[in-house]
């Protein structure tokens, strides 16, 4: 989205699990030509084809800003814990929705730590199983959606009626603060490391050595 005050550096992150994107979508565009830089990330789980997408992508949008790559390095405290469970995956829900992605980061966190993922559309409620309805490329994870009361208590009330051991959550709200979750829960978290390209430390002090 775009961001809500003048930024006086605008980083601008590139998904390259979703090359082509960058210039599909408002404000995606919009935001690739303010850039005063890029960071393609999760270029550790692309193929390497994808990311040259996306980086031809932007130069051909913003040739002035500068691109550096991140891997996105998943964890889960406890995760060990997760080896041979059966798992309810709690995604992102925009990134599995309109987002176009069949998984994030829940699914992998899944992979990484041992556990089975558990589709949970046959239990789905209300608004919840018309979203499944609406993206049938979705995987076998929940999109997080609440918006509004009515739909927090169906993402809740399917959660609960899941039979699975579990629940990987992975969206960047902790839902665990704002519905009751019965199965154990495990929150994703996930950290930017880069990879190639400037690093933004070295982006930022030629900026203060310029005087900007």
């Amino acid at each position: 989205d775009l961001p809500f005050f003048r930024p006086w550096f605008h980083v601008v992150v590139a998904d390259a699990l979703r090359p082509g994107h960058e210039l599909r979508y408002h404000p995606g565009e919009a935001n690739a030509r303010m850039a005063d830089a890029f960071v393609i990330t999760k270029v550790d789980r692309a193929q390497r084809e994808d990311v040259e997408t996306v980086r031809r992508n932007l130069l051909g949008l913003n040739p002035a800003a500068p691109i550096s790559e991140c891997a996105l390095k998943i964890s889960v405290e406890g995760g060990e814990r997760l080896s041979g469970m059966q798992a309810l995956v709690i995604e992102d829900g925009p990134t599995v929705t309109h987002g176009g992605m069949a998984s994030g980061a829940g699914l992998r966190a899944a992979e990484v730590y041992g556990a089975s993922p558990v589709d949970p559309r046959q239990w789905a409620k209300g608004s919840i199983r018309a979203a499944f309805d609406a993206y049938p490329h979705i995987g076998p994870v929940l999109p997080a959606l609440g918006y509004g009361e009515e739909q927090l208590r169906e993402l809740e009330a399917t959660i609960a009626a899941v039979p699975c051991d579990v629940v990987i959550v992975a969206s960047p709200v902790d839902l665990r603060r704002i519905i009751v979750l019965r199965q154990p829960s495990f929150r994703v978290g996930y950290e930017a490391e880069i990879t190639g390209g400037p690093n933004l430390d070295d982006v930022l002090a030629s900026l203060r050595e310029a005087g900007k």
